[in-house]
């Protein structure tokens, strides 16, 4: 431990996510990049990438962040910044299994992302995947989630990422903790202890004004949204996706052209968001359609939404979750469309107005040992595959970059996420944009679906679909022209 270092306490969220991993259920995230074939002389693209590190990583203190813990797990732990961060470990090399095809790609990341992280150091390592078919270049980024969320991740790709071939220079990056020379376990508690005093006594004070806008929210809530609220908040069929899981992992990946999606979208008065939502649930009708059946009770997804404000760069999650009714019993993909337009809308209205009514920090005094033994005990007696799901898969959109980033001098052509899955809930997808492409990461446990690339072939046929329909729509009915009735003759 160098001599000065820096205290960060986690927020009783990002705790959770510590909290609730179990081997089963590792909690971080993850993201693919792949970079173009570079031209002329290969270069070490290992060594390029650790020598970039070795010079960025300062500028993002959260890359130096270790957990120390509470004695007795009685709070969670704070994060200790200003560690040494042992390169040799946190950059590694691996090498695609032959023949080096997307096939085997996925197959390799599914393999690392099965792998717990070592919680005695900074909780993220960048894999350098070498022996792609193609002679593109790639690296695989795991971080555990407890760091940060989605959108946080996009803020961090600023900081590793350059916006032309040649690196900039940054200058090292600021804390928001409280600095000290020596920190052992009573400092840690010290710490802990602290912060979760602070949060007891900000929870006394907020409480009564929250009580009255949530009951607020609770009365109109009925009367504004009806029944796509009712929709929304109802449990999902059990599906083969709703089981208990293990460690065994699955992973595809799909792209799609953003410019689509949004045509689609504007085609039917629907946002880029509603037309994911639907496309998801027409990939998962024609799973499902061969794997079980359709449930005649639409599916739930659950969807994280961000509670960030606007210019809020900071570490650490800033989200919940909310459900949102994916019609999946509706066969054409036109209405199916407009109804998930509906229950996403409701979701998203209900979500502003409850917006600082959720919290992201709290008390989490005797938290840690009770969440981590019900996690484990919940994994051990299969209640996941005895109680109707709450929902029956998750799926995120998180807005990414629209210009083209570079690493190491060599230019990102995707950029792919990888997520969580959990008991009953054995299937992520998380989608991201980047440069034009909607770039869809299947995130599966094995015990869940057997092959995720299913799923990303079933999205491309109802993304197929659903533009044929827009193209029907816009052939019957040319921008700026009216139906008028024929004269009588």
């Amino acid at each position: 431990m160098s001599a000065r270092h820096t205290i960060v306490p986690l927020t009783g969220l990002d705790g959770l996510f510590l909290d609730l991993e179990t081997q089963a259920t590792p909690m971080h995230v993850a993201s693919l990049h792949l970079f173009s074939k570079p031209q002329g002389r290969e270069g070490d693209f290992y060594g390029a990438v650790r020598r970039l590190l070795a010079r960025r990583a300062r500028a993002a203190p959260v890359l130096g962040r270790r957990l120390a813990e509470v004695p007795l797990h009685l709070a969670h732990p704070v994060w200790v910044e200003g560690e040494e961060i042992d390169l040799d470990f946190h950059v590694r090399r691996v090498q695609v299994p032959a023949p080096g095809t997307q096939a085997a790609l996925e197959d390799c990341v599914a393999e690392l992302h099965a792998q717990l992280m070592d919680r005695s150091r900074p909780l993220w390592t960048i894999y350098v995947l070498e022996g792609l078919a193609d002679g593109r270049r790639a690296y695989y980024f795991k971080i555990h989630h407890a760091v940060l969320d989605g959108a946080a991740g996009v803020v961090l790709a600023a900081t590793l990422f350059d916006a032309s071939p040649s690196a900039r220079r940054l200058s090292r990056g600021t804390s928001s903790g409280t600095s000290g020379d020596t920190l052992g376990w009573l400092g840690a508690a010290g710490a802990a202890f602290s912060h979760d005093a602070a949060q007891y006594v900000r929870l006394v004070r907020y409480l009564p004004t929250a009580v009255q806008a949530l009951a607020g929210i609770v009365r109109s809530a009925p009367a504004t949204f009806g029944s796509e609220l009712r929709g929304n908040l109802a449990f999902g069929p059990r599906t083969p996706l709703n089981v208990t899981v293990t460690a065994e992992r699955r992973f595809a990946l799909c792209p799609l052209p953003l410019d689509e999606v949004k045509a689609i979208g504007a085609r039917f008065g629907a946002t880029i968001n509603d037309v994911v939502l639907a496309l998801c649930g027409g990939a998962l009708r024609r799973y499902l359609a061969r794997h079980g059946g359709i449930p005649r009770a639409p599916l739930i997804a659950t969807m994280p939404i961000s509670l960030r404000e606007a210019g809020d760069t900071h570490f650490g999650t800033a989200a919940t979750l909310s459900l949102v009714n994916l019609e999946t019993h509706i066969a054409d993909p036109v209405r199916r469309l407009q109804a998930v337009r509906a229950a996403a809308g409701a979701t998203k209205s209900l979500a502003r107005g409850a917006r600082s009514l959720i919290p992201t920090d709290f008390p989490s005094i005797g938290v840690p040992w009770i969440v981590s033994s019900l996690a484990a005990l919940y994994g051990r007696s299969h209640i996941a595959d005895m109680i109707p799901p709450i929902a029956n898969v998750v799926i995120s959109n998180v807005p990414g970059p629209q210009v083209p980033l570079y690493t190491a001098g060599a230019r990102m052509e995707a950029y792919y996420p990888v997520s969580i899955v959990e008991h009953g809930v054995g299937l992520n997808i998380t989608v991201l944009s980047y440069m034009g492409t909607l770039g869809f990461g299947f995130t599966a446990a094995r015990a869940a679906v057997a092959d995720a690339r299913e799923l990303a072939a079933d999205l491309t046929a109802a993304h197929a679909e659903l533009k044929r329909c827009a193209s029907r729509r816009r052939q019957r009915r040319p921008a700026g022209t009216t139906h008028r009735r024929p004269r009588a003759a």
